[in-house]
Formats: C-alpha cells, structure tokens, sequence
C-alpha cells in the first residue's frame, strides 16, 4: 500500500508509483494492470481516483485500455527506457533546486553528489 503525500494529487502518486514499478521490473510490458476497483480497494481510495490515473497513464503512452479485457502496459519500444530518463530527470532537477535553495554552489553540489556515490562520506 502507498503512503500518500498530502501536497501531491493522489491520481499522480498512482501514476508514478506504476511507473517506478516498470522501470523497476515489477511489472513488465503487457502485464495487465489490476481493474479499476481491485487497485482502488488495495490503496484504499476511490474508484474515481484510480480511473483518472489509468486515463494519464493511457495518455501519456504508458498504458492500454482494451475494450472488455482492462488496462495493460504498453509494449511500445522504448517505453521502460523513456520512463527511466524522464524519472531521473526529475530527481535530477529536484535534488540540484533543492541544494541551490540551501545556498550550494553547484561545485558544492557535485562534491556532495561525488561523497554520497562513495559510500556518504562527508566532504
């Protein structure tokens, strides 16, 4: 079960919860997502909530909705590659705003990002 972050819509916490599990290997293209009110009632939320994220996960590509049988992972090539780049992109650019906003210079940032690949020693 998720643990929710009240200031991110719960709709784009399923979304990229589906996504770190294809980058992962958790799920794998054409695996069959659960139907709508299976993932609603195993995150506790509503119906509504599940459908809208499946409908951004449809539109962005990730997945597909087949008339009758439920949602599926795409097979698109590509598509496991483009969600790692896009996701690491994103915390890329979270972690780099967030020392700047902390007053590290990006020379700083680097080292710190250095010492934490070599085990968290302190720079």
């Amino acid at each position: 079960m998720y643990e929710f972050d009240p200031n991110i819509p719960i709709y784009l916490q399923i979304v990229n919860g589906i996504k770190r599990e294809i980058v992962s290997g958790a799920r794998q293209p054409g695996d069959r997502l659960p139907s709508v009110r299976e993932q609603a009632e195993s995150l506790a939320v509503n119906p509504n909530t599940v459908q809208r994220a499946y409908q951004e996960l449809e539109r962005e590509g990730v997945c597909d909705t087949r008339r009758g049988t439920g949602s599926y992972i795409s097979e698109r090539d590509g598509l496991i590659t483009a969600l790692r780049d896009e996701m690491a992109r994103a915390l890329r650019r979270a972690y780099a705003e967030g020392m700047r906003a902390l007053g590290f210079t990006d020379e700083e940032i680097l080292s710190a990002l250095r010492a934490e690949l070599d085990g968290g020693r302190a720079t």
